[in-house]
């Protein structure tokens, strides 16, 4: 039963992800952490993190990972497939026929009409990933920090993956602040 979940859930993605790993990660969110509970909010802010770094369409790293974590080597390959097939029948049907619609207004429309949709998926996600860092850091830490990311990704464009490994990097080598023993003084 297992199986079919994780199937029925990433085939879902593949199916209803319009305009790739953007449009996906929101699906791929409500899927494994509203849905199922196959992971826990931090846990998929964290797997989103890494499968960032990592080459590759980041649909298809995270079914791959999700489904190794909910059911080994078979999960894998089923959450994989499930997100691959509906992508494959789906781009078979429309470059068969697409040059004949393209210029037909309905189907312009439509592509027009899902547009501010993705981004209003991918604007939740946003502030609920915004959210969790204010309340981790505080509130001038975390619009600090986002700043400082933008001009980095928009105006020195800085790859997404050297940003996050430096963070990773920095992460690991921060030792916490000894604490100052009770009724001492510091300094």
């Amino acid at each position: 039963m297992q199986q079919w979940h994780l199937f029925i859930a990433f085939f879902r993605v593949g199916m209803l992800g319009y305009g790739g790993g953007p449009g996906s990660i929101p699906l791929i969110h409500k899927e494994v952490v509203d849905k199922y509970e196959w992971m826990s909010d931090e846990d998929f802010g964290d797997l989103l993190a890494l499968a960032n770094t990592l080459p590759g369409p980041i649909a298809t790293k995270l079914a791959g990972y999700i489904g190794h974590r909910v059911t080994g080597i078979v999960g894998m390959i089923n959450a994989v497939l499930a997100t691959i097939i509906p992508t494959i029948i789906l781009m078979i049907i429309l470059l068969s026929s697409l040059s004949s619609i393209k210029d037909v207004g309905w189907v312009q429309g439509m592509t027009a009409a899902v547009i501010p949709v993705v981004a209003m998926m991918l604007t939740v996600l946003t502030w609920q990933f915004f959210d969790k860092a204010r309340k981790g850091m505080g509130w001038t830490q975390t619009l600090v920090m986002s700043a400082v990311i933008f001009v980095l990704f928009q105006f020195l464009n800085v790859h997404p993956g050297i940003i996050i490994g430096v963070l990773i990097i920095i992460a690991l080598l921060k030792k916490d602040k000894p604490s100052a023993a009770k009724g001492g003084v510091s300094r």
